[in-house]
Parts: structure tokens; C-alpha cells; sequence
């Protein structure tokens, strides 16, 4: 029995003349996602791609939810093939989809003939497929509205595909085809959810993080690490940067007013960050910021938190979700239980008592003047430290 899996391609089918080149990026990262599970033959045909086991045995369950969490995959399925004939149509049907329609008490069948030189067209494939499984299976009611399974034949150009309803896969476009961006990535909830938002829309997500011993722990940066391998399987490889803050933030601490603490502690990350994107030919920032959520993300601390950066825009793509909905993603993803893992990141330390919610950027311009920090940035750049993390 000859089984391979369909991908639907979904936005890509509307890229026009460029559609070629994202549909071979998604190729690429599909391949990738797949290693480890024997070799794999991919082609392509009318906004599908086809993946093709090269030898017998080879797990297509495993692959399948490996290749669910590949962007620009609209759907996909398991399917088996057969050649352009009814009668072969009709028997692998029966036998292929056996254990489905046994156990269930309804079904349909949809028919799509995109090779128009198949005699039958796909009214006809629907009636005469349904009679002849109502034959085999008398327990069964047709129902077209709810069924319990639906039986999908596609005739296209390389043979007759039998399978049950696509499962939808993760949308988006491939991975890549939007450049790259910096993620600065804390520990919490937010952050790795802004990271997968981009990664959706073609973002190849580089992570850079703060981390300031002895205030924050080796487990503490083992969480984030964790973050960025539950991120792999959407994302791809992610390099990552672990970013010493511990003298930063002592000096802010020492000098800087207490209720601005946390506004020039951030903008000091963003300008650490965008200069870590600029020598990793990145083209944006981004954040896991959302309007009022604490303190330091009101639109006036945004504003002044923006203005550290110089050259690159600022992405924040959970900025009008609310906390439900961030979490409702995180868990989708699976990052949310290792998320609120008990091990605080730098951001918690020094939290001032009564931080600013409506700053003036005079205000913390001056403070950072009087602070002299631009040593303490540049020695932690030096200092940095990155790693690939991810299958």
C-alpha cells in the first residue's frame, strides 16, 4: 500500500509570481522538521505539497504532527494512493478507511477532480463511492452535514488520493520568508507567544536574554532555554543569547530615581538587544507587550521605552491581547507550563515600589545621563554569549 501525506498550502496559493519561491521554503523547513524519521521525497502540484516516504516502515503519524506545527501549511492529511481508476477508488476506499467506518454510524464522501480527463466527474465519484460503502457497510447512514467520517477522494495529477478530513495545520507562511527579527525573551507568558506570532508570518526569530546572577539562578536561565526548545518545532533552530545584566542593573539601582528604575532598566535591554539584531542582519525588535498589562506598559513607558532604539521598529504582536488570550495561546503552543515555572528573571529584580506609569523621556534622559552607562553596555556585549538551541 503506497501512503504518503498532503499539505495544503493555504495564503501561499496567493503569492502571485512569487508563489514558487514560498513554496520552496516550505519544502525546506518541512524537510527539516522531519529529520530523524528516515528519508522523505517532497514535490509539488496545484497548491499542495506531496510528501513521500522513500522506504516502507516510516512513522507517518509522527511525521504528521511534526509537520502540523510547520508554517504555511494550511492542512494536511494522511492519504493513500492509487491509480486513476473507479474500481481501484472504490477498493482502497473500502479497505483503507476500514477501522473509521466500522466504528462509526454516519459518513459522506467528497469528490474533487482537478484532472478534468477523469471519465467520471465528481457528483458522480460522490454517488457511486457512497452506494458502494453503504453496500459494505449497511450499519451506516449518509449524513452530509455532521458525519462521523467523511471520506475525501482527490483525483489529481499523479494518481487518485483516498483519505479521511484534513487536520488543520499551523497557517501562516514558511518560516524565513519574512527575514529576521530580535526577540528579547524573558521567562514569562508573553514573550515566547509574541516569538511564535512572527514565526507564523515568516520571521526567523533570533532570542536574546537578560539574565543577572547571583539575582537570577541557573534554573532560571534553563527556563528560557526550555522556552526556545518548545519553540523549535514552529520555529526552527533559534540562536540564542544569554545577555550578563547583573552590573546594569546594580548601577541603575545605585543611581537612577526608584520610580524610573524599571523604564531605564528596559531601555537599556532594547538598546542591548538592538544592537545584538544589527550584527545578526536583523530587522526588527520584538516584544511581549501588551497596552497596561504592569506599569511599564502604559502608552507613555512604551513611547519612552521605544525612543532607546535607533534604526529598528519595534514589533509587538500581542499588544491588544489580553492576558486569557495570550495564555490561551501559550498553552496551544505548550510554553505555558514551563513559563510559569518558579524561577524569576531579571525583570522582577529591584522592582521599584511605586514605578512610573506616565514618564517624561526628559526625565529618564536625564537619569541615564547621570547614570554613565554606556561601559556597562558595551562590556556586556562583549561579554555575551550565544548558543543554537532547538532540533
Amino acid at each position: 500500500m503506497k501512503e504518503l501525506i498532503l499539505l495544503k498550502c493555504g495564503e501561499i496559493a496567493l503569492k502571485g509570481l512569487n508563489r514558487g519561491s514560498f513554496e520552496d521554503m516550505l519544502i525546506r523547513n518541512a524537510k527539516y522538521s522531519l529529520y530523524g524519521l528516515g528519508e522523505w521525497r517532497f514535490y509539488k502540484a496545484q497548491s499542495t505539497i506531496y510528501a513521500e516516504p522513500k522506504s516502507e516502515g516510516l512513522d507517518l503519524d509522527a511525521a504528521l504532527d511534526r509537520l502540523s506545527r510547520v508554517f504555511g501549511v494550511s492542512g494536511l492529511c494522511k492519504a493513500r494512493v492509487v491509480e486513476k481508476d473507479f474500481a481501484a477508488i472504490r477498493e482502497a476506499s473500502l479497505g483503507y478507511l476500514r477501522e473509521e467506518l466500522e466504528d462509526a454510524r454516519s459518513f459522506k464522501v467528497e469528490a474533487k477532480r482537478s484532472d478534468k480527463r477523469f471519465p467520471m466527474n465528481s457528483p458522480e465519484i460522490c454517488r457511486e463511492l457512497g452506494g458502494a460503502i453503504l453496500q459494505a457497510y449497511p450499519h451506516l447512514r449518509v449524513d452530509v452535514q455532521n458525519p462521523e467520517v467523511t471520506v475525501v477522494v482527490e483525483v489529481r495529477d499523479f494518481g487518485a488520493y483516498i483519505h479521511r478530513s484534513q487536520l488543520p495545520g499551523a497557517g501562516g507562511i514558511p518560516v524565513g520568508s519574512g527575514g529576521n527579527a530580535a526577540l528579547l525573551l524573558s521567562g514569562g507568558i508573553d514573550s515566547p507567544v509574541a516569538g511564535w506570532m512572527l514565526a507564523k508570518r515568516g520571521v526567523k526569530v533570533l532570542a536574546v536574554h537578560f539574565s543577572s546572577p547571583p539575582y537570577t539562578g541557573e534554573r532560571s536561565l534553563m527556563k528560557v532555554k526550555a522556552l526556545c526548545e518548545k519553540l523549535s518545532p514552529w520555529c526552527g533552530r533559534i540562536r540564542f543569547f544569554n545577555v550578563g545584566f547583573t552590573k546594569i542593573q546594580e548601577a541603575i539601582r545605585n543611581g537612577c530615581p526608584e520610580e524610573l528604575f524599571t523604564l531605564v532598566m528596559r531601555r537599556q535591554m532594547m538598546q542591548l538587544a538592538e544592537e545584538i539584531a544589527l550584527q545578526n542582519e536583523c530587522g526588527a525588535l520584538i516584544t511581549g507587550e501588551s497596552v497596561g498589562q504592569v506599569a511599564s506598559q502604559t502608552l507613555a513607558a512604551l513611547r519612552c521605552t521605544e525612543a532607546a532604539v535607533r534604526e529598528l521598529p519595534v514589533l509587538r504582536p500581542v499588544i491588544g491581547m489580553d492576558k486569557e488570550e495570550i495564555i490561551a495561546v501559550a498553552r496551544r503552543i505548550d510554553t505555558f507550563e514551563t513559563s510559569i515555572l518558579p524561577y524569576e528573571d531579571c525583570c522582577t529584580v529591584f522592582t521599584p515600589r511605586h514605578p512610573k506609569t506616565k514618564p517624561r523621556l526628559a526625565d529618564l534622559l536625564t537619569a541615564e545621563a547621570a547614570l554613565g552607562l554606556e561601559p556597562l553596555r558595551a562590556e556586556a556585549l562583549r561579554e555575551a554569549r550565544w548558543e543554537v538551541l532547538g532540533r
